[in-house]
């Protein structure tokens, strides 16, 4: 059973990467469905503004902390979240597991170019896996249907969307169960990094928390302001909610 907790007024799965990959499997072999959200700070900023955003995460079957922030913030506010689960790294598990076990996937997302880089990666990484289909990830909001549908006509069983927040949500959300997929995870930008266009941050930088500064790095006029910006909402966030659950003095002593 899914432990949930709360974080910042959002319902949060308490999983470590093994229990995440066992329920997504488990639910292709029971014919289930699962749509996963991923949380990081940035996202979990942007749900307090965007109710459209948060309505979309909050549907998910299961909500992971993608971002070492979110677990460290989750300790600080009595939080148990036993480990990060990075999208990325998920959907590397996945496409192994689905190799493995010779279960389709789509993937849709990035432009036309990265994503034919990225397909070839991949067919290189996971020679047996069966990939059913895929398109970029460049459409009007009136295409979705057809995607959809022709998602649901190649069989696919695990859907993958390498796209940027809240267009991956809002998809999923609306016709995530027309695609017929049994699992629907959003890697966001994994799409990049498994083409080769962006670089990940050192494993020592992940454990730092520090890969939003190393992606900084290398995109900072796009990508600076963005991260400083919600960095600094995040933290403010996470001292005004433990001020709200910290008991004053003064009540403590009136208390006894």
């Amino acid at each position: 059973m899914t432990r949930r907790q709360h974080l910042f007024g959002f319902a949060l799965d308490a999983l470590t990467m093994d229990e995440t990959v066992m329920r997504c499997l488990d639910a292709v072999r029971r014919g289930e469905r699962i749509e996963i959200g991923m949380v990081n700070a940035a996202k979990l900023v942007n749900m307090r503004r965007d109710p459209r955003l948060a309505e979309a995460v909050g549907g998910c079957d299961l909500v992971l902390a993608d971002g070492q922030a979110v677990v460290w913030a989750g300790r600080v506010l009595g939080v148990r979240l036993p480990e990060r689960v990075a999208g990325i790294d998920l959907f590397m598990r996945l496409l192994a597991a689905a190799e493995s076990a010779a279960v389709p996937v789509y993937l849709l997302g990035a432009e036309q170019h990265v994503l034919e880089m990225m397909l070839d990666r991949v067919c290189e990484r996971f020679p047996a896996l069966r990939v059913a289909g895929s398109r970029n990830g460049y459409f009007e909001d009136a295409d979705q249907e057809a995607i959809a549908d022709a998602i649901a006509d190649s069989g696919a069983h695990l859907l993958f969307l390498g796209m940027t927040s809240p267009k991956k949500e809002i998809f999923t959300a609306g016709y995530g169960k027309r695609t017929g997929a049994h699992v629907v995870h959003g890697v966001g930008g994994s799409f990049d990094i498994l083409a080769g266009i962006t670089k990940r941050a050192p494993l020592v930088w992940q454990r730092m928390g520090l890969e939003w500064f190393y992606r900084t790095l290398q995109e900072p006029r796009r990508l600076g302001r963005r991260y400083l910006t919600t960095n600094a909402a995040f933290l403010l966030m996470t001292v005004r909610e433990l001020i709200h659950r910290t008991p004053s003095a003064g009540s403590a002593n009136r208390s006894h």
